[in-house]
């Protein structure tokens, strides 16, 4: 079936199509499901740079939604390749959480911690990049666009307020939340490794 015209205007905001392309980026950015590891890295980093680990990811995924894989191809990558990349650093992080075994350590470079792991790939993941770029097949430019600034607001408020829900679970209930996303963590990765990796090893 052939879409309205006004579809076909790359500056057309259809607010169906922004509710829709914004729900599902929330739902693969999972902000809210990443919340204890961010505690756990605050803590472990004495401190974290919110705006500025909103701002490198929202500027990965602008990246991407603009020349996602052509900068793919210019670094001898495929987008199955860097799903592998991401999924391997989720499984890691996916691993503490659960073992309580630290891989990560804290050299208290804040600035380094949110560019890796907070930014890429909690907040801005491989998944998120991919679908950002699938999504712009069956929507415009523009409507992408908002909706990413509209998750940004809801990832910067989120970790603005780590301390507060730190403080409403309490330590007990932290450490449970923590080792059951650290599970859901390690089904993902698992998921996006078998979902990517077939065909890449010859």
């Amino acid at each position: 079936m052939t879409r309205p015209l006004y579809y076909l205007c790359p500056m057309k905001i259809i607010p169906a199509d922004l509710l829709t392309v914004t729900f599902t980026l929330f739902a693969v950015i999972d902000i809210i499901g990443s919340v204890p590891i961010l505690i756990s890295l605050k803590e472990k980093m004495g401190g974290m740079k919110e705006l500025r680990a909103t701002l490198i990811s929202g500027g990965l995924m602008i990246l991407f939604l603009y020349i996602g894989e052509p900068f793919l191809n210019v670094l001898g990558l495929d987008v199955r390749s860097f799903a592998v990349g991401g999924s391997i650093v989720i499984f890691i992080l996916g691993l503490e959480m659960v073992l309580g075994i630290e891989f990560f350590k804290g050299d208290g470079d804040v600035k380094t911690a949110t560019v890796v792991p907070i930014a890429f790939p909690l907040i801005a993941g491989s998944g998120t990049l991919t679908t950002i770029m699938s999504l712009k097949a069956n929507y415009g430019a523009t409507t992408l666009l908002v909706a990413i600034l509209i998750n940004l607001v809801i990832v910067y408020v989120v970790l603005k307020s780590l301390g507060y829900i730190a403080r409403l679970l309490g330590t007990s209930g932290l450490i449970a939340v923590r080792k059951f996303f650290g599970v859901i963590l390690l089904a993902i990765a698992v998921k996006i490794f078998a979902t990517n990796a077939h065909g890449l090893l010859k």
